[in-house]
């Protein structure tokens, strides 16, 4: 039997370290946090070498006294609890006393503080967790960690480091995902000498956007606000057009903390479901807020994950919060031909944020490119500089000569102009429609102010009978129809336990379903609107769709996989449809809440502009 040995205090510290500090980015996350917790205003984070030779976090905070500057760095000391109680309240971002101990025990750290109320600052060293000096020094107020060469004295976990290069970029996502998280402090980054993020702190939350995800996503996005007395959200959320195909723009934040959680995650989808396409996933910049008493933070030691004490109200309040955000707003995409205009607006809207101040100053390499983007005609005019100053130092009031009268008109904000526009499916907009006619027995063609509308027949019926099925279900108007002969499922296991388990919500709608012997049921009923399509494939289909933990308690879900399933009944494609039928379809579509995407996400309708056709068609240079 092998002997059993008492690891001494020095490999137990780097077992610690080992998880918590995973790379260099895990040491800019400890070390932001515990500035965010001091109280800093601004923060400067540099690193070289992708953070692996040297990391620098400097904050203007409440700083660290010199006699706690030695039990800062020992195990499990922390100032943000005292007892296991605390940890059901707490509300800091660190808290489990091992972020500064678990860094020193795998990297050379150097420490410069100093608080309000003392004249001079500390200077303390630490190396592989031994202490090496401590001495007063001159400093301005708050602190700067210095951390260099990570993982010096464990040479195996450094050799399974990546590249600087992408050590270096999850760095840089670190700290965007932290300077999102938190738009009322400055926050700098610093990557080889090269500033590459720079916020303002002044709490706009968008122009963060602007800076880190650029302007076609900051165009499309939706204001978000929900309260309740348990949780508050509010944020930003992208329209459908901008979906991506990864989950990587799915942001979220609970109490300021950056986190990834499967039941937000799962929220967010469940509500952009009925506007999107399978496998796309939505742009969202979530601040939520929860009582520290409904939540666990204690789970993991880098507290990327919690626990919820009620996880499906909180499922529940955050898919109805980003459904209602959606609902009621024109989505419908344009189709943009002309790429020219797209880049000129760009100039324009990169010129017009820097002049307000709103983005930091480019760097060289950034005045260029906004030189290459600005329209020849719309370029500094370098021989009279007082009459542009598309670049503002940081006192000057930003402004613009006016050229002409009417250059001096104030333009309206996108935002007023999306109330002064008249949308195509107002009620009242519906007279001024002119239906053009079918393109390949397929689209109609609709002309409305200076748009031209496409709508595809077959995606918009299957959103009218979506959306009829559920509110005959929501509402128990619905008939029940015997089919002869039955038909039969042979269920697996896991489908047994599942129509068991629904065999209520089942029974509720319409469905007649009994026991036919071993692990067969005779389906005998099914609700009037399916009678025609019930096949025993779609049942299936329903059945294993069911099979998703977050939402089997939820009936819901069963009501819009039977929608889902009456949509097979809609007119196809290649189908010749007369004008009285297209115009009684899109009377329906008018009754609709959300009639730009159908059950399954495709638009049922895109427009295009009478300026992008006249310059396709040269009447416009």
């Amino acid at each position: 039997m092998p002997i059993i040995h008492v690891l001494d205090q020095n490999t137990i510290n780097k077992i610690a370290a080992g998880e918590v500090i995973e790379r260099p980015a895990s040491v800019v996350k400890e070390l932001l946090e515990n500035a965010i917790d001091a109280k800093a205003t601004a923060i400067t984070v540099e690193i070289r070498e992708g953070g692996i030779g040297f990391i620098r976090v400097t904050d203007n905070g409440c700083g660290i006294a010199k006699e706690d500057l030695p039990l800062a760095f020992l195990r499990h000391s922390t100032s943000k609890i005292r007892s296991v109680e605390d940890l059901f309240t707490v509300s800091s971002l660190g808290f489990r006393g091992e972020a500064l101990s678990s860094i020193a025990a795998v990297a050379q750290v150097e420490v410069i503080t100093k608080t309000a109320d003392h004249l001079t600052g500390s200077r303390y060293q630490i190396e592989g967790g031994a202490e090496k000096s401590m001495e007063e020094i001159g400093a301005p107020d708050g602190t700067t960690f210095i951390a260099r060469n990570l993982f010096y004295n464990t040479p195996v976990r450094r050799k399974f480091l990546k590249t600087p290069v992408t050590e270096g970029a999850h760095v840089a996502d670190l700290v965007e995902k932290i300077a999102l998280s938190h738009p009322e402090i400055s926050i700098r980054f610093i990557q080889n000498n090269q500033n590459k993020l720079h916020t303002s702190g002044n709490h706009n939350l968008k122009d963060i956007v602007y800076t880190i995800y650029g302007r076609e996503i900051t165009a499309n996005l939706l204001a978000l606000e929900h309260k309740t007395e348990v949780i508050s959200i509010s944020g930003l959320i992208g329209k459908p057009v901008i979906a991506r195909s990864n989950r990587n723009f799915e942001n979220y934040f609970i109490n300021g903390r950056y986190i990834k959680s499967g039941i937000i995650c799962k929220a967010i989808e469940e509500a952009y479901k009925p506007f999107m396409m399978q496998h796309k996933y939505p742009f969202t910049m979530l601040h939520i807020s929860i009582e520290p008493e409904y939540l666990d933070v204690n789970v993991h030691p880098t507290k990327m994950e919690l626990r919820f004490r009620d996880g499906e109200a909180i499922f529940c309040q955050i898919r109805d919060a980003v459904s209602d955000a959606l609902m009621h707003k024109e989505l419908i995409p344009e189709v943009i031909l002309d790429e020219k205009k797209k880049r000129e607006e760009e100039a324009r809207e990169l010129r017009k944020l820097t002049q307000e101040k709103r983005i930091p100053i480019p760097e060289p390499f950034e005045k260029k490119r906004l030189e290459q983007l600005q329209p020849r005609s719309e370029k500094p005019q370098t021989e009279k500089p007082q009459t542009e100053k598309p670049l503002m130092r940081e006192n000057q009031t930003a402004y613009t000569v006016c050229k002409t009268p009417a250059a001096s008109v104030r333009q309206p904000k996108p935002e007023q102009l999306e109330l002064i526009a008249e949308k195509l499916l107002e009620p009242k907009a519906r007279s001024r429609h002119r239906l053009i006619g079918q393109l390949f027995d397929t689209y109609w063609l609709v002309e409305f102010q200076e748009q031209l509308y496409i709508i595809d027949q077959h995606a918009a019926h299957e959103k009218v009978l979506y959306e009829k099925t559920m509110a005959s279900l929501k509402t128990r108007e619905y008939t029940s129809q015997m089919v002869n002969p039955p038909i039969i499922l042979t269920l697996g296991s896991n489908e047994e336990v599942l129509l068991k388990k629904h065999m209520k919500y089942f029974t509720d709608i319409g469905f007649e379903i009994e026991p036919f012997g071993g692990k067969e049921y005779a389906v005998r009923g099914v609700p009037g609107n399916l009678f025609a399509i019930a096949k025993k494939e779609l049942l299936m289909e329903m059945l294993d769709s069911l099979s998703d933990e977050t939402a089997v308690s939820d009936p819901q879900i069963i009501y819009e996989k039977v929608a889902s399933m009456s949509c097979k009944a809609a007119v196809k494609g290649n189908h010749a449809m007369s004008s009285l039928e297209a115009d009684r379809l899109i009377d329906q579509l008018l009754e609709l809440d959300n009639p730009y995407a159908c059950p399954h996400g495709r638009p049922t309708i895109i427009s295009m502009s009478k300026y992008e056709l006249e310059k396709k068609f040269k009447r416009i240079v």
